[in-house]
């Protein structure tokens, strides 16, 4: 392979992955991974999928190690979980460990929005970085269709008799877009008479917030994946009895529809280590993790494998655990949380501006964030390993001070500088991850069970994870718990939507708020995903995009190379 002449460090992210040489995808699986290339879907030199049948043949080969990134509460002076993610993975081949990273493929809408890309910064990245971020290999474009195909079907049955006596006042199934757009949050359709529809109200989700989303993420296999699509529920008859998609007889098209998007994607780190990107769901309106099949099927090619969970350790690492852990089978060994010295001291009350003067004081007030977490994570089983990502302007007595709150846990600590130094800076986390899961002590325990009532599983997490004094649910969210339960979905476990930038339901309440009070305004039924969403607070399910987008930024050069994609 050849090596890499890299800008230096602090260079634009798209310059240094467009400088890294990629190694062919084809070799480089045979090669690290014992794929054969006819068990892969190219899709260019570079990546690929990996086939089913590929992935079915290695179910009785033993699983490696399981480690979960997951972050304190996001701040703008950014965490850098992803980041982590790929340097932690480079720094673990570097030491000898055979180690696969699997990641959520980014959206559209942040990618134009405010939040960038989402293949990790500096010299930890996955490339090709510009795919990666902008369409990849079709996976939320076919996503999107099967989404769309079932909003038409259902609309087409009402316009041609409605057999099933569907009452279009409930209709739950919205319309779905890969863009932020807040205009379609609530929308009018059918209008302009009897040729064109049914009029009614509905609306549109961004992609990554649709239960199809989530069902790709969750399904086991391409048969487990159709079961799931034909259980979505999409209305009520008139008698109120749930309408599925099965009922609409839609489940067969829409798993054709993702019969290619079902397989993981193979890419690379700039260092030419392997990581899967599978799936996308937010972890602030959905579960937030790449793909079960993802996870599996790297857990049966390598010895151990990273994987993120989305936003702050509060939404993420719970999601990851009481949704995709409860639903698969699969359990961390280690955990790692992330923490930066800057964002720490913004939770202490520093503004953006002024991070780069040295200010203990600040880094101490907002370190009861990282504890909080720390703590969050121990009632799960997982003292996590808190890795430092290091700035450039941190001091010694910054860094110490933020050791010192980690001592007093008993969570490993490693200072980590993956973003300038690739693999190399990550060698001390990688050790203590690796130590970590050598003593093997992880046993991990589930927030709370199955058969626990919906709203005391909610108010379960709003206490345990939020701190929360209590929930607040509305008159409808209250009736609609109470309804999925009498229709037999009252084991399933419940998805919290919420602010990712506090604890609370308030964006601005940082640090480690008590006292206050999770409001539900809302609950939607995700019957084919196998969870129960809870909208709290102002949190939307369709993101609008700020004064200035990101997009703003974004074009082609005079050769045609992108320029502006952070």
């Amino acid at each position: 392979m050849q090596e890499n002449q890299l800008p230096p460090p602090g260079a634009p992210d798209i310059e240094i992955a467009r400088a890294a040489k990629m190694a062919p995808i084809l070799p480089l699986a045979e090669d690290r991974l014992g794929i054969a290339p006819e068990a892969l879907v190219p899709y260019g030199h570079f990546k690929a999928k990996v086939s089913l049948d590929y992935i079915a043949s290695l179910q009785d080969k033993p699983n490696g190690k399981l480690v979960l990134v997951t972050a304190i509460t996001p701040t703008p002076a950014g965490e850098g979980k992803t980041t982590t993610s790929v340097g932690l993975n480079d720094g673990l081949n570097l030491i000898g460990v055979k180690s696969i990273v699997c990641l959520r493929e980014p959206s559209l809408g942040p990618c134009f929005g405010m939040k960038g890309g989402a293949a990790g910064g500096g010299r930890a990245q996955v490339i090709p970085m510009e795919d990666i971020n902008l369409h990849f290999n079709g996976d939320f474009h076919a996503i999107a269709s099967a989404h769309a195909l079932l909003a038409a079907l259902l609309d087409n049955h009402l316009q041609w008799g409605n057999e099933l006596n569907i009452d279009p006042r409930r209709v739950v199934w919205r319309r779905a877009v890969d863009m932020n757009d807040r205009a379609l949050r609530n929308i009018a359709i059918g209008l302009g008479g009897v040729t064109h529809g049914v009029p009614r109200e509905t609306g549109f989700d961004i992609i990554v917030a649709s239960e199809i989303m989530a069902i790709l993420c969750l399904a086991t296999d391409i048969k487990d994946l159709q079961r799931r699509l034909g259980d979505i529920i999409v209305a009520r008859t008139y008698d109120k009895t749930p309408v599925t998609a099965r009922d609409l007889k839609a489940d067969g098209a829409m798993a054709v529809l993702l019969r290619d998007a079902i397989q993981p994607n193979l890419v690379q780190s700039i260092e030419h280590n392997p990581a899967f990107i599978h799936g996308g769901p937010f972890a602030n309106i959905a579960h937030g993790c790449n793909s079960v099949m993802a996870t599996q099927t790297a857990l049966k090619l390598a010895d151990v494998v990273v994987t993120e969970a989305g936003f702050g350790a509060d939404l993420g690492a719970e999601k990851f655990l009481d949704i995709k852990c409860r639903h698969s089978g699969l359990r961390p060994d280690a955990v790692v949380l992330v923490a930066t010295v800057r964002a720490l001291k913004m939770q202490g009350g520093v503004k953006k501006d002024d991070l780069g003067m040295p200010d203990v004081a600040a880094l101490e007030r907002g370190a009861v964030n990282l504890e909080r977490h720390i703590q969050n994570l121990q009632k799960f089983g997982l003292t996590p390993v808190v890795a430092i990502n290091h700035f450039i302007k941190d001091t010694e007595e910054e860094l110490e001070a933020l050791k010192a709150v980690c001592a007093k846990y008993g969570a490993r600590v490693a200072l980590a500088r993956h973003w300038a130094e690739g693999g190399k800076g990550a060698e001390e986390l990688a050790r203590q991850v690796k130590a970590q899961l050598d003593e093997g002590q992880a046993e991990v325990k589930l927030l709370y069970p199955d058969d626990m009532p919906l709203a005391d599983k909610i108010a379960t997490v709003a206490r345990e994870i939020y701190r929360a004094d209590g929930i607040a649910l509305s008159s409808s969210a209250a009736s609609n718990l109470k309804d999925y339960e009498k229709l037999g979905y009252g084991k399933l476990p419940v998805c919290i939507a919420k602010t990712q930038y506090s604890f609370s339901t308030d964006p601005a309440n940082a640090g480690a708020p008590t006292g206050h009070t999770l409001e539900v305004r809302e609950v939607r039924l995700s019957a084919g995903a196998g969870f129960i969403v809870a909208v709290c607070g102002d949190i939307m399910t369709m993101p609008g995009l700020p004064r200035r987008p990101a997009s703003n930024e974004i074009g082609l050069d005079d050769s045609g190379n992108i320029v502006g994609l952070a």
